[in-house]
């Protein structure tokens, strides 16, 4: 899957706030908004998972560029995890365990390299303030029984992110629910927001985005009314955007060059 292009909006900021708080009083904290907003965008950029992730999971031959990584794990302490459809509260326990870890030893590599690791190497969720759990309405009350009775024994803060109704589906848990500090809605990019951003995209386009232009007006006009301020719509939408007129020679985005895009995509909201 292609990487999605990343714009530090309001939102995202907000993220950042409830994350931090969340952490620093080892709470937990849950963030609901409709798929494709920028949920796990933000949750991966505050872990600086985009940075870590291909370390983590190939885990091979170190370099000495990686200390940079190792540094970016260092400043947030946490770890990012997307459990799997079909994963059983054991595996879940294993994923977690084998994350951390390999977080904590990078966050050791670092604090070594600092002068400031002493003692024994620590592992597991030792090195762990906060725990980020996306997709977590897949998680069943075994694997939620489990990550509140790590918080509990860790004092780690703890995010749950998911759809809209995830509050409601983890009130029916109270050992879990009694513990929630913090609910988080992620909302849609807003009108100033949406404009920034195309006034981005235009530009990689090569073009200049001129809202008086009534040509650029209607483009406009048509993306809001397609995306509804949806950050996942916007990139795929685009992506067909800058195909078509490639395609056709196009050398201006009107309001058909969007509808052209708009029909090749399935959209569900």
């Amino acid at each position: 899957m292609a990487q999605q292009r990343f714009v530090a909006t309001k939102e995202h900021r907000r993220f950042i706030e409830f994350a931090d708080a969340v952490r620093r009083q080892h709470t937990i904290g849950i963030c609901y908004g409709q798929a494709g907003i920028g949920k796990t965008l933000s949750a991966t950029r505050y872990a600086n998972w985009h940075k870590a992730q291909t370390l983590l999971e190939e885990w091979g031959p170190r370099e000495d560029s990686d200390f940079q990584i190792y540094a970016a794990l260092a400043r947030k302490r946490t770890v990012f995890f997307t459990p799997g459809v079909l994963t059983t509260p054991r595996q879940v326990q294993q994923d977690l365990a084998d994350l951390a870890a390999r977080v904590s030893i990078c966050i050791d590599q670092h604090l070594e390299t600092l002068g400031k690791l002493t003692g024994p190497p620590r592992m597991r969720l030792k090195n762990i303030d906060l725990l980020i759990v996306d997709e977590s309405e897949r998680l069943g009350p075994s694997a939620l029984e489990y990550l509140r009775d790590q918080h509990d024994r860790t004092n780690m803060g703890l995010v749950l992110i998911g759809m809209p109704g995830i509050e409601k589906q983890f009130s029916r848990y109270p050992q879990l629910y009694s513990r929630v500090g913090f609910a988080h809605e992620y909302r849609p990019l807003a009108e100033v927001e949406r404009r920034f951003g195309l006034e981005r995209r235009w530009h990689k386009l090569g073009h200049t985005l001129d809202p008086d232009d009534f040509t650029d007006a209607q483009a406009l006009a048509a993306i809001a009314r397609v995306t509804h301020g949806n950050f996942r719509l916007v990139d795929r939408l685009f992506t067909q955007m800058e195909r078509i007129m490639k395609i056709n020679e196009l050398h201006t985005i009107t309001d058909d060059v969007v509808e052209a895009a708009r029909s090749t995509l399935v959209i569900g909201i």
